[in-house]
């Protein structure tokens, strides 16, 4: 699949014209982090290889599933819609992974999602959540305005953590 499909797939699954934008800024976003990445991996010798156009493919459509809720759920719904048009588990799983910086089996329960963990795994699914969560609509922010959102709605320090803790996985691997 290629830029145009995806593009093509959020729009004819329903999604609002902001949340297409939205999803261009998050996979532009990510693809600048996984090249980063990339780069800085090659630079240092290590064995360290992001799958930058599963990065990419993935930031676009992370949100898919807001053409049928824009409730947590949407992730669960994304990835359904994913399989449903024949997408990889690496690219369903990107989408299923992206919220927050990922959700165990007990707050999942706790939202009404089925339980089971949606903490990304990979470096394409924790890279594509770290994009989705600095990014705000077609701007991207800063780490401290994230976290003073966080704490204005009232997250738990412990989910805060997990934010920052994924912030700095990815920073750690950026030169």
């Amino acid at each position: 699949m290629i830029e145009t499909d995806a593009i093509n797939l959020l729009t004819s699954s329903g999604c609002s014209p902001n949340v297409v934008e939205h999803c261009k800024t998050v996979a532009r976003y990510a693809r600048k982090i996984a090249l980063d990445i990339n780069r800085c991996a090659q630079k240092r010798g290590t064995s360290i290889k992001v799958d930058v156009d599963a990065v990419f493919l993935g930031g676009l459509l992370h949100d898919i599933g807001r053409s049928k809720t824009h409730g947590i759920d949407h992730a669960v719904k994304g990835a359904r819609i994913a399989l449903e048009n024949g997408l990889g588990d690496k690219i369903v799983n990107i989408i299923e992974r992206h919220i927050g910086a990922g959700i165990t089996g007990e707050e999942a329960v706790a939202f009404g999602l089925p339980a089971r963990d949606y903490l990304p795994v990979t470096l394409e699914e924790k890279i594509v959540a770290h994009a989705d969560n600095l990014v705000s609509g077609s701007m991207v922010g800063t780490m401290d305005e994230l976290v003073l959102s966080l704490k204005e709605k009232q997250f738990d320090e412990k989910i805060i953590k997990r934010f920052i803790e994924l912030k700095n996985e990815i920073d750690s691997m950026v030169c």
